[in-house]
């Protein structure tokens, strides 16, 4: 692979790094991650990919599940993640540098295709999905997770703020990867990606990973550097009212006497939705 492969929709290319986010964001959701991989009832000896494992940890649950006698691998299209994953997972656990639109895996020969926020990422998520598909055995399962199909709560306290930086926010990233609104609705069809791809017995199961202060080490830490961050950066200032980005800065700012997570009342929400159809 090199740097000259067209970028995903949302710039992913193999040079691209954000694996920090991602090992965050996994110790963030690890209880409710893992009492979803719990829930599909994997039993020794099945074989099963993360697609887009990024920092490698959900391959390393998935391969508890498995053991003794099954097989977990992890691809991922960026170098640095799967050099990153390398470090995070047993030595047994395979991790390979790969498109999934085209994975180096055999067809029919999986039990479980896991795919998390990583569908979004692609350009045609039908194809990726088919793509995906075709790797499972007969009974064999995909499961399409994503975060945020209903919008994140930061400030519960106040909903007009919260409203208007979610907004502001979504412009944003529409203008960075010159994306149009119906480029990012997408996400929320994972049901009928499912079914499109040909697998019946559809599910879907939400989850909310809900926490208040005081906040736990790795909760805290993802929400300052993978979240708050970028949630009121300068970059949103554009896009805000002066009032508003100034309040919402100032809430983001760790430096600051009204930096949200210091706040008694601090209640973060967000949704988690995992859905499986089978082959």
């Amino acid at each position: 692979m090199t740097t000259a492969t067209p970028p995903g929709l949302l710039g992913d290319t193999p040079a691209r790094d954000y694996g920090r986010k991602l090992r965050l964001f996994n110790a963030f959701a690890a209880p409710e991650l893992r009492a979803l991989i719990a829930d599909l009832a994997l039993r020794p000896g099945m074989r099963a990919l993360d697609a887009g494992c990024g920092a490698g940890m959900v391959t390393a649950w998935l391969a508890e599940q498995l053991m003794p006698g099954g097989l977990a691998v992890g691809i991922d299209l960026a170098t640095a993640h799967t050099r990153l994953a390398r470090t995070e997972v047993p030595a047994h656990i395979g991790v390979l540098q790969a498109d999934i639109g085209a994975p180096p895996l055999r067809p029919a020969s999986l039990d479980l295709v896991w795919c998390v926020n990583t569908i979004n990422h692609l350009r045609d998520p039908l194809v990726g999905t088919r793509s995906l598909a075709a790797l499972l055995r007969p009974g064999g399962r995909l499961a399409l997770g994503q975060s945020h199909l209903l919008p994140e709560q930061l400030f519960a306290w106040d909903a007009r703020l919260e409203r208007v930086a979610t907004e502001a926010n979504r412009a944003y990233y529409r203008d960075k990867y010159g994306l149009r609104e119906a480029d990012t609705t997408g996400i929320r069809a994972l049901v009928g990606l499912l079914r499109a791809a040909g697998l019946h017995g559809v599910r879907a199961r939400s989850v909310v990973i809900e926490r208040l202060a005081p906040l736990a080490p790795a909760d805290e830490a993802y929400l300052v550097e993978a979240c708050l961050r970028g949630y009121g950066g300068e970059h949103l200032r554009p896009y805000l009212a002066p009032d508003d980005w100034h309040a919402l800065a100032a809430l983001c700012d760790p430096a600051s006497h009204a930096f949200c997570l210091r706040r008694p009342d601090f209640h973060y929400i967000q949704t988690f939705t995992l859905v499986t159809g089978t082959r």
